[in-house]
């Protein structure tokens, strides 16, 4: 292999491959409900299917959708977004509020701590099966470190960077969620992904008991102060050149505690 391939950073590596994309129209938006059709719906089977092929539900009025778009094929390769509930609108729920409250472990946390606005929850990330192929894995709609493609339509340096997709947009919603300055952002999945998550440096804390919604899932937490604070120097600077790729391509209103 070339010596100056294998020099490159984490996130050099990932720059010559992929664009982060702030979904700021209804084509874009439209891209990423077909991602999360094709996943959700037609693979796995978790939402019915439909007639439009468009995945969307009740909480897309009042989320903001990021897209990671392959240079080399043009193709959207993963989608993912940020649920904030409008403050002055109580009946607009983030996910877990309709669905996990119950499950949330007493003492872990006093949400009435938590002014609406001020935190968010990472739903709806989906990767493509053409980028995710995965060894022994499955009914997931994404993967973090264990992959594996067709040759014949990505080299073998392309096919490497491909785990990092799912990285990359975590990295990314987080990045979206420290401009708007949440004090926090939640998610719901399954425990082993937690684990590798952490491994990453993303400390999620577990509020809630262990569910079965599609196979095992909990909620889980990320405080501001550990957004990056556990990212090692390689994972920070993905983060850093994700975070400067959209800052200038958002115009959101920052919740700002008074």
């Amino acid at each position: 292999m070339d010596a100056a391939m294998t020099s490159k950073t984490l996130a050099e590596n990932f720059a010559q491959y992929f664009d982060i994309e702030f979904a700021n129209t209804k084509a874009l938006q439209e891209e990423a409900y077909r991602i999360r059709h094709a996943v959700y719906c037609e693979e796995l089977g978790w939402e019915p299917e439909r007639e439009d092929r468009m995945e969307t539900d009740e909480c897309d009025s009042y989320s903001f959708t990021l897209l990671l778009r392959h240079k080399t094929s043009k193709r959207y390769a993963g989608t993912a977004r940020l649920v904030i509930s409008p403050p002055n609108r109580p009946e607009c729920l983030l996910p877990f509020e309709a669905h996990c409250l119950n499950s949330i472990r007493p003492g872990a946390i006093n949400l009435a701590d938590y002014k609406r606005g001020s935190y968010s929850e990472i739903s709806r990330l989906a990767v493509p099966e053409t980028f995710r192929r995965r060894l022994g894995e499955q009914n997931t709609p994404f993967v973090v470190n264990e992959f594996s493609s067709d040759e014949a339509v990505f080299s073998e340096e392309e096919r490497r960077n491909f785990p990092n997709i799912a990285v990359g947009l975590y990295l990314s919603i987080i990045a979206l969620s420290e401009m708007c300055h949440h004090r926090a952002m939640f998610v719901v999945v399954e425990p082993r992904l937690k684990k590798r998550l952490e491994r990453i440096g993303f400390p999620f804390e577990q509020l809630g008991d262990e569910m079965d919604y599609h196979g095992v899932r909990a909620l889980f937490y990320l405080r501001k102060e550990n957004y990056t604070a556990k990212l090692s120097p390689e994972i920070l600077e993905l983060y850093q050149y994700l975070f400067n790729s959209l800052h200038p391509q958002v115009l959101l209103l920052p919740y700002l505690e008074r």
